[in-house]
């Protein structure tokens, strides 16, 4: 169909439900978690109209009961990876040519069936493989992923509305055409939301889509393949590979059709992408896209003038949701000495009172990390802070993988701004604080600009607007998303345009129509109703 009276979706975000005792949304996410979490399911590579399953097969384990198997996924083989890529570039030019309107509208109804009959699903599959609390898969999974969808297709028609100018007999317009080869799309395993997305955006755009999710949320990533099937995504247009990612990554950026990547993970990941690119770019048809947001080494500054609550609040919310396991997670705190002592105290009667365990218990805070690797190395991490000179554990330090990675929320105390908690990616429930003089605010925000190779999310806690002003001016670079009075997460959808840059990424935004731009090639198309009919000018006569 044409849909030419297709009416564009409002800028506004999907509200949060609240999932209080009793209320009709809890009851039904705690009876499909259960239903979910019993079952055994076998999860599929989807190619074109195929889902394959593989002989060789990796069991799924929830984090906080790592010794119950939920399911298994497939893993794939080199051949799979040359189909997905054959079908993707067969698909591409029925795709390429379907009007905006239907490829908007497909997601539109993806979004309201997320909003609908999914929402418990994709939050209890989140909750069940990612180890997410009821609250944290609820703004990812649901809202933010519902957020994407919606308000994408709004950013897609400014981009189209944006156009030259006419003059006289001249007709000037700009084409904004697909990418002329394939998207490879890697997702991890921290939000279900960044999954759909990768993939999703640049399909909107009217490209097809190579995408490989992290093996830890792939339990989530096949209830968004099923989404996308129900709404009328056609066959082939989004490819789901699992399997060895240096093997699948390698065939990906050795086709000569790949036109883009959209990544999102580890800054050493995507470092090797770019080499990975540029060794190859002699193959390639055209320079390939290449769009990342990886680590980040996030910061609270609190001013002297702070409110100790506040910044008490902003630390945990900041550093301990979801475990610390946000790319934009707080993890290293500049306090004033003159009320250091006040926030160290809040933290801990807080902390104190924080809980850990099962999502299924709506009463956690908090649940396990992602899965031993992690786990061993947020250990290592904190036993180098308790055995060091520079450092003291204030609270928490504990840890058990016995049942599910529990790592409780852990506070160090550092002498040394340059410490390696201070300065290193730990991508757990650790923050480290160091304690400067009240006199010294300013030049501490020397240091803060430069301890880390990130530059992703940060916040300014202050009640002096001054000083909000000049931090402003000093941290210009230092953070992507900049918080005043408030934690450095939560990044909402339309709101706060997400994105950093020096090591955390190329900051393009996603969420926003800054990142959609990267997925389209313009073309001008200049039309003379009036074309001269001799050479001289005027000034020749």
């Amino acid at each position: 169909m044409k849909n030419p009276n297709f009416i564009l979706p409002q800028l506004i975000n999907e509200d949060v439900k609240d999932y209080r005792k009793g209320s009709i949304e809890r009851i039904e996410v705690q009876d499909v978690y259960d239903k979910m979490f019993n079952e055994n399911i076998e999860i599929p590579l989807y190619i074109g109209n195929e889902k394959i399953l593989t002989e060789k097969r990796i069991e799924i384990n929830p984090p906080h009961d790592n010794k119950k198997v939920v399911g298994t996924f497939s893993f794939c083989n080199e051949k799979h990876v040359h189909l997905a890529i054959e079908n993707l570039l067969k698909v591409k030019n029925i795709w390429t040519n379907t009007p905006w309107q239907d490829r908007a509208s497909i997601f539109m109804k993806a979004a309201e069936l997320i909003a609908g009959p999914y929402r418990s699903k994709i939050n209890a599959a989140t909750m069940i493989g990612q180890s997410k609390t009821i609250f944290q898969a609820e703004i990812d999974a649901a809202c933010e992923l519902i957020d994407f969808l919606k308000l994408n297709i709004v950013y897609m028609n400014e981009i189209y509305q944006e156009q030259p100018i006419n003059v006289d007999d001249v007709s000037n317009k700009l084409e904004y055409r697909p990418l002329e080869g394939f998207i490879y799309a890697i997702t991890p395993f921290n939000f279900t939301a960044i999954g759909g997305n990768l993939c999703a955006s640049p399909a909107l755009m009217g490209n097809v889509v190579l995408w490989k999710p992290s093996d830890y949320q792939v339990y989530s990533a096949k209830i968004i393949m099923d989404v996308f099937k129900e709404a009328g995504l056609p066959d082939g247009v989004i490819n789901l590979v699992t399997g060895d990612p240096i093997m699948i990554t390698d065939i990906a950026l050795k086709n000569p059709n790949l036109s883009g990547i959209h990544f999102t993970g580890s800054t050493d990941v995507f470092k090797n992408l770019w080499s990975k690119v540029g060794l190859n770019i002699n193959l390639y048809r055209d320079y390939p896209r290449i769009v990342g947001e990886t680590g980040g080494k996030d910061f609270i500054f609190s001013h002297p003038s702070a409110d100790s609550k506040v910044v008490s609040t902003a630390i945990i919310r900041g550093g301990f949701e979801y475990q610390g396991q946000k790319c934009s997670a707080a993890s290293r705190i500049y306090l004033p000495s003159s009320k250091s002592h006040e926030i160290l105290d809040y933290l801990n009667d807080q902390i104190s009172t924080i809980t850990m365990g099962s999502p299924r218990d709506f009463q956690h805070f908090m649940s396990a990390v992602i899965h031993e690797k992690s786990f061993d190395k947020i250990v290592d991490y904190i036993e180098k802070a308790r055995k060091s000179k520079d450092a003291k554990i204030v609270i928490g330090g504990d840890y058990d993988k016995s049942v599910g990675y529990f790592i409780s929320p852990t506070v160090i105390v550092t002498t040394n701004p340059n410490f390696l908690t201070m300065k290193e990616e730990i991508f757990g429930p650790v923050v480290t604080i160091y304690i400067y003089e009240d006199e010294n605010w300013k030049n501490t925000l020397e240091i803060v600009d430069n301890t880390s190779i990130y530059a992703l999310t940060g916040a300014f806690i202050s009640q002096d607007r001054d000083s909000i002003t000049y931090a402003l001016k000093k941290l210009r670079y230092s953070a992507g998303n900049f918080y005043i009075n408030d934690k450095p997460s939560g990044a909402v959808v339309g709101q706060q345009p997400f994105g950093g840059s020096r090591g955390s990424g190329t900051n393009d935004k996603a969420g926003s129509k800054l990142n959609l731009l990267r997925w389209v090639s313009p073309r001008l198309i200049k039309e003379n109703f009036n074309p001269p009919t001799s050479y001289p000018y005027p000034y020749m006569d």
